[in-house]
């Protein structure tokens, strides 16, 4: 039994562990919960973005297989660790990314509540809020997400068409993020970092996502609001319906991230410069299913992922005792 000395000693030291909380910036501790959230949701889903980056740009070789079919695929070339290939930079992207999106929906909610009263309070303002913080977020982080797509393009192929594509129109090899980042700032500088339609798809999608959330939960009792099933819900269906709007954007995005000048020079195809052009050009070209390659399996792995993502944040924020929104105002 411990002596009254040792137990005062505890006390005291529990007491300066949550002031050392209370003292935590609002926005800090905002971060902190984005980040957790975004690193827990993405890699309960790895397997399932690593099959569908590959449904949305190796047509060739998993254009014609389904979801099981692909997964069988890939573990046969790459083993069970190639369900992760490209998650390292997946991870490191969307701890910052999800940090920066959901403090700073938080911090332009608090904005656009305290200076634009005529919006009122209702989803109007998530939408807004989380279309800006979704812009806000990719600028920082639109690097790591292109390293990730190149990482998970990459598959060590064995059959013969595989072998003709790459001697035709060769990938480089990339060895990790760094070599990713190396190579394409030598072909094209800063600019090239950011090849996609940045914005385009991730504005509407991150605005409706915030949208949709909120505004499922505005119309539930006060009382069944802290429920996790009911955030699992609210997310789940967030997700699948920002995701099912704005995907053919996304392929999009993919082929332009994964695009080199070989495939341009050597097969005449054509290259995508932007997102209308790219739309039209996919729809020409490989037909418009392409837009929506890999939706079924973006059906499956969006409900998981977004719902666990806003269900962590939520728990993320109980636990670090960030006050509540209508509280926290700037």
């Amino acid at each position: 039994m411990g002596t009254p000395s040792q137990g005062s000693a505890a006390v005291t030291a529990a007491r300066v562990d949550l002031c050392a909380l209370d003292l935590m910036p609002v926005f800090a501790k905002e971060m902190i919960a984005g980040g957790v959230a975004g690193a827990f949701s993405k890699t309960a889903i790895a397997p399932l973005e690593r099959v569908k980056i590959l449904l949305q740009t190796r047509t060739n070789e998993f254009g014609s297989l389904g979801v099981l079919k692909s997964l069988k695929k890939l573990r046969q070339l790459d083993g069970v660790m190639g369900f992760y290939k490209g998650n390292g930079a997946s991870v490191m992207r969307i701890v910052p990314y999800a940090a920066l999106h959901f403090m700073a929906y938080e911090r332009y909610r608090c904005w656009i509540l305290n200076n634009c009263p005529s919006l009122g309070t209702g989803p109007l303002v998530d939408l807004l809020a989380g279309s800006a913080s979704g812009g806000t977020a990719v600028l920082c982080t639109y690097p790591l997400d292109l390293a990730r797509t190149k990482l998970a393009f990459q598959v060590n192929s064995s059959d013969e068409l595989s072998r003709a594509l790459k001697r035709g129109s060769p990938q480089p090899a990339y060895g990790g993020i760094i070599d990713v980042f190396r190579c394409v700032y030598s072909e094209g500088g800063v600019r090239a970092l950011y090849r996609g339609p940045t914005l385009m798809g991730i504005l509407p999608y991150a605005g409706l996502k915030f949208y949709i959330y909120e505004g499922l939960k505005v119309h539930v009792p006060e009382d069944y609001r802290s429920s996790v099933t009911l955030k699992l819900s609210c997310g789940a269906a967030a997700g699948l319906f920002g995701q099912t709007l704005t995907y053919p954007l996304d392929v999009v995005r993919r082929q332009m991230q994964v695009q080199n000048q070989q495939q341009h020079e050597q097969f005449g195809a054509p290259r995508i410069t932007g997102t209308f052009q790219g739309l039209v050009s996919i729809k020409q070209t490989q037909g418009w299913k392409q837009l929506f390659a890999g939706l079924s399996l973006n059906y499956i792995k969006v409900v998981p992922s977004v719902a666990i993502g806003f269900t962590a944040y939520d728990t993320m924020k109980h636990l670090l005792k960030i006050p509540p929104r209508e509280k926290n105002k700037v």
